[in-house]
């Protein structure tokens, strides 16, 4: 039986496509990010709060440089940051998380902020960290959960190849209401099929 080898996320690469480089988080990084935890609809979209009117939690320098160093640690999980080639800046995150070895799954989760939106960064970004994902790492599913109200990121998922498996229903409580969420995945024959364009 050809057995394919596991995941090494203790390599933390730098992935270049022809609009982004996905790369380890850099101390710089942390300031570009901190408007994330200032943006309301932002937070509301990745299920981050569960109000409209939740405090803003603004990040301190300390704790998001341990963060930033945390994540570029983790044996377990691909955190990358997403720099936008045409002016070097950080606009977001991808992330390879929730690991599971046995059955050589992941979670997908990516971020960008507002100066990285609307230019296909985020799309470019996705397909880079799911090629690396099923290519490099050998993973065989990876998996997201999108919710109800963000019908913009769903698309964006179906554009990449994945698949609406079924519904969390009340998955998320915000501002009174129940949000169902979408959870959605990509498999590796998938990928071998249509590479993030199907």
């Amino acid at each position: 039986m050809n057995e394919t080898p596991l995941a090494d996320f203790t390599l933390k690469p730098t992935l270049t496509g022809s609009a982004v480089r996905l790369r380890p988080f850099e101390p710089t990084d942390v300031a570009a990010l901190g408007p994330v935890f200032e943006d309301r609809e932002l937070l509301r979209l990745i299920g981050s709060a569960n109000r409209s009117d939740a405090p803003l939690r603004p990040q301190v320098a300390e704790r998001s440089e341990q963060f930033r160093q945390w994540r570029n640690a983790q044996p377990d999980r691909l955190d990358l940051a997403v720099v936008d080639l045409a002016s070097g800046a950080c606009v977001g995150e991808v992330v390879l998380n929730e690991w599971d070895a046995a059955n050589r799954s992941c979670n997908f989760r990516i971020l960008l902020i507002a100066s990285g939106q609307d230019r296909g960064l985020g799309t470019e970004a996705a397909r880079i960290v799911l090629a690396h994902g099923f290519e490099q790492l050998g993973l065989h599913r990876i998996a997201l959960e999108v919710y109800a109200f963000n019908p913009r990121a769903r698309r964006v998922y179906e554009k990449l190849g994945f698949v609406a498996e079924g519904t969390l229903r009340d998955a998320l409580h915000y501002d009174g209401q129940w949000v169902d969420a979408t959870v959605m995945s990509i498999l590796a024959p998938d990928w071998a099929r249509h590479r993030g364009r199907p």
